[in-house]
């Protein structure tokens, strides 16, 4: 422990921000960005992939399956040089190890989560979708305006656990050197040279306290969706039993 508080004390700007102000921002920061930008652009690109998965038209969910299989089942580590290498190729120009994270995230993600989406969707009750075609909504709309809000709502606990996911991903950022806290780490063991467990124990003890901290609240948040989920039919039951009781047998005939 005596060792460690001098690395904290020496670097610990360098883990948690990079060189900011006076050059790039790095570190702990940069993985949180990435974190959210991957995900957070990834969510559309998952929900149409989910719609596809799940739609009744054969030539959107035969292609929608295939991507689905093809991602999932390329390790992200080979995903990341592909896109590394292939993205330069295709537009020309030579593209940062930040944007080729960024975009490996997105489509790596926007798998993972068309599957999270198609799991919400197939876990309502058939009752939700036949009552919107009933009232003669089409298709589209029971999906866009019944379906998908319940859905959503349903996996915000999972979609916390795969923000989980995406942060320890980001880690695999360090083989192209993208500046984010693993690669921060790295700077500091080449400094120091002779102590490369205490580093490596900082590192892991920031990505815990991270993970664990958002592990907790996905928990939270499945409790409360759980309990709200349950209130109505709690209050219907309730509502039920008081009148029960407090009807006469006079009233009751």
């Amino acid at each position: 422990m005596d060792s460690v508080l001098p690395i904290l004390r020496d670097y610990g700007t360098l883990l948690l921000v990079g060189q900011y102000p006076n050059g790039p921002l790095g570190g702990l920061a940069i993985t949180l960005v990435l974190s959210v930008l991957g995900l957070s652009l990834a969510f559309p690109l998952g929900v149409a992939i989910a719609l596809a998965r799940i739609s009744p038209f054969g030539w959107l969910r035969m292609p929608a399956a295939a991507v689905i299989y093809m991602v999932r089942g390329v390790p992200l580590l080979m995903f990341i040089f592909w896109v590394y290498f292939f993205v330069p190729v295709l537009t020309g120009r030579t593209v940062s190890g930040f944007t080729t994270m960024v975009i490996t995230l997105v489509i790596y993600q926007a798998a993972y989560l068309a599957e999270i989406v198609r799991a919400g969707i197939q876990g309502l009750p058939d009752g939700q979708t036949e009552a919107a075609r009933a009232v003669g909504l089409s298709y589209t709309q029971t999906m866009l305006k019944v379906v998908l809000p319940q859905a959503l709502y349903n996996m915000v606990p999972a979609l916390v656990s795969q923000f989980v996911s995406t942060i320890k991903e980001t880690s695999l950022g360090y083989v192209i050197s993208v500046n984010e806290v693993t690669f921060a780490a790295n700077q500091i063991n080449s400094s120091l040279m002779t102590q490369p467990f205490q580093v490596y124990f900082i590192l892991a003890a920031i990505y815990f306290c991270l993970c664990f901290s958002l592990t907790r609240l996905a928990r939270f948040l499945e409790r409360r969706i759980a309990a709200r989920r349950e209130s109505p039919f709690q209050l219907a039951t309730s509502a039920a039993l008081v009148t029960a009781r407090t009807t006469t047998p006079n009233q009751a005939a």
